[in-house]
């Protein structure tokens, strides 16, 4: 303990604590349990376990692709519509939790205590959130999903609602139920997570991992075998939701060159681009955060920016804007029906798309929220649960409405070339077959390329962070070649899983791992609660009332470990 923890035990020795303060003091220090063979520094048993098994899982996925394949195609379908009511049961309390706490004195709390500030500016704050948490999907589902939910012959009409007017008008039904799926309440699993490590983080000087945010309940255990179980588990997550989506980017990248320069790009040459892309993203890995990720973020932001007013002007403005407004609203309305488990008869869109959407943001939770924690300390938690819930969810929406919305102007208008690839179900095609109908068409497809690209390379070098932090016993500064590791090992798995059944296997993946990882995330918001409680307690955030406990010690006081 440092001199001050000892004069502050000295100064309320025998002081009665009052009920509702919690007391978090372990004498775990950060990286007590790693091991440095040949330079490195990982977690035993953490590291070993998750590295070792994932290169069991690549090299049986390799070696027995046909098996894979059929495992996973029966894998997907079956999680979803077994444990869909699980699922959204779990997601709903997420959300619910996310607004009790906003509008309650917890929401008060700072980041990192009283007089921490913002690490980042509002522009790069918001850019990395963005880019991390949403990413190649917003390029890969935004035409594909309105449309989809828009064909009453594919059978996933949300809540069973023809949009389809008898004049040929499409409404707004097929958006809101995209919405639905990348709105308030993907986001609100990503905001638990987060907010979670950044609290126990910051706040209360433990390490930047899972395990810390049950400290409340299991104590000292969470060192031992339950720490190292929950740690292992997280990392499995991170990765199969990751390579999720990179096996996703990859297969509309090759998609898009095949549209746009009439490159023949098979599954060897998908494999091809997942190899130079990662090459690429462990680049930007040994750079660091500040010069890689947050770089590459705001590259992002202004290419994703400069395509969507593009689009937006191009076509017909006051129609998209409008088709926005009203997809919000048929969100709002529908919000309660959408989210109800019991009694459906939608079950293709509840099973096909609800149940496997919110088992991979759960999957990706670890990753995004992880990410997230690391760049928000100085934000109080309401401001942390308004940004990262209310404009990420209002700018997806935004998004989908302009390029979906666009997409179903196109086919009442006639247009039927998004139609075709959806009803194929080629989901990579859909987005260029919508922008292909827009002037300059050579120049603006090669954009959207690049920014495919750089999405995925944030995506893996974010990824890469994050599960060397997990893997590294909470530090985050471990060796570079651990990172190096990672980010190779998540292309590997990635090209493991397209070889092994491609889609199907990406979304089995990542259910699989979702399910699991749901019970952590429920059991992390009661110990949030637990410990934001404590903080308000400490810090004498309620009115009228004084702080009745130590100040913990900040991190720029004490190594992290020492939490009082």
């Amino acid at each position: 303990m440092t001199q001050q923890e000892h004069e502050l035990e000295e100064m309320h020795q025998g002081e009665p604590s009052p009920p509702d303060t919690i007391t978090y003091e372990t004498d775990y220090e950060l990286g007590q349990d790693n091991i440095r063979p040949f330079g490195l520094d990982i977690h035993n048993p953490v590291f070993l376990i998750s590295g070792i098994s994932i290169v069991l899982f690549v090299v049986i996925s390799l070696l027995n692709q046909e098996a894979s394949a059929t495992l996973f195609g029966w894998l997907r379908p079956w999680l979803t519509s077994t444990f869909d009511w699980f699922l959204m049961i779990a997601v709903n309390i997420i959300f619910l939790f996310c607004l009790a706490v906003a509008v309650s004195p917890l929401g008060k709390v700072t980041i990192g205590g009283e007089d921490a500030s913002p690490d980042y500016g509002y522009p790069s704050w918001i850019a990395m959130l963005f880019s991390a948490g949403m990413g190649i999907g917003l390029l890969f589902f935004s035409v594909l999903e309105p449309m989809y939910y828009s064909l009453p012959e594919l059978e996933s009409l949300p809540l069973g609602v023809n949009p389809i007017g008898p004049d040929g008008t499409i409404g707004n039904m097929g958006l809101a139920g995209t919405v639905f799926h990348w709105g308030f309440s993907a986001w609100a699993v990503y905001v638990v997570v987060g907010l979670s490590l950044a609290i126990f983080c910051y706040n209360l000087g433990l390490p930047l991992t899972l395990r810390s945010a049950f400290y409340p309940v299991l104590g000292e255990r969470v060192w031992g075998w339950w720490g190292h179980a929950i740690d292992i588990l997280a990392v499995f997550a991170t990765l199969f939701g990751l390579t999720t989506t990179l096996g996703l980017g990859a297969q509309q990248i090759a998609a898009g060159l095949t549209d746009v320069f009439g490159m023949e790009i098979g599954q060897g040459g998908t494999v091809i681009l997942i190899l130079v892309i990662t090459a690429v993203a462990l680049g930007s890995v040994m750079l660091g955060m500040d010069a890689g990720v947050k770089r590459l973020a705001e590259i992002n932001m202004w290419l994703a920016l400069g395509l969507f007013f593009f689009v937006l002007l191009v076509g017909p403005t006051l129609t998209l804007l409008g088709r926005f407004g009203g997809t919000m609203v048929d969100y709002i309305v529908n919000f309660i029906p959408l989210s109800n488990p019991f009694g459906r008869e939608d079950t293709g869109y509840m099973h096909g798309w609800t149940t496997f959407y919110w088992a991979w943001w759960i999957a990706w939770s670890p990753f995004v929220g992880m990410f997230i924690a690391r760049v928000s300390r100085g934000r109080s938690v309401r401001e942390f649960i308004v940004c990262v819930l209310i404009l990420p969810s209002l700018v997806c929406a935004l998004w989908m409405s302009v390029f979906g919305g666009m997409a179903l102007e196109q086919l009442a208008g006639g247009y039927e070339g998004a139609k075709e690839v959806v009803v194929a179900y080629k989901p990579e095609l859909s987005f260029f077959r919508m922008i292909d109908q827009f002037p300059l068409y050579n120049i603006v497809a090669p954009i959207c390329l690049v920014l495919i690209v750089v999405f995925f390379v944030t995506s893996s070098d974010s990824g890469s962070l994050v599960i060397d932090t997990i893997t590294a016993g909470g530090k985050m500064d471990a060796p570079v070649a651990q990172r190096v590791f990672w980010c190779t090992f998540e292309g590997l798995v990635a090209i493991a899983l397209l070889l092994g059944g491609g889609l199907n296997a990406l979304q089995g993946a990542a259910v699989s791992m979702g399910i699991p990882f749901t019970v952590v995330v429920l059991a992390m918001c009661w110990c949030l609660f637990l410990a934001l409680r404590a903080e308000r307690t400490k810090l004498g955030m309620a009115a009228g009332e004084e702080a009745t406990a130590p100040q913990p010690v900040r991190k720029d006081e004490a190594p992290r470990g020492e939490a009082w």
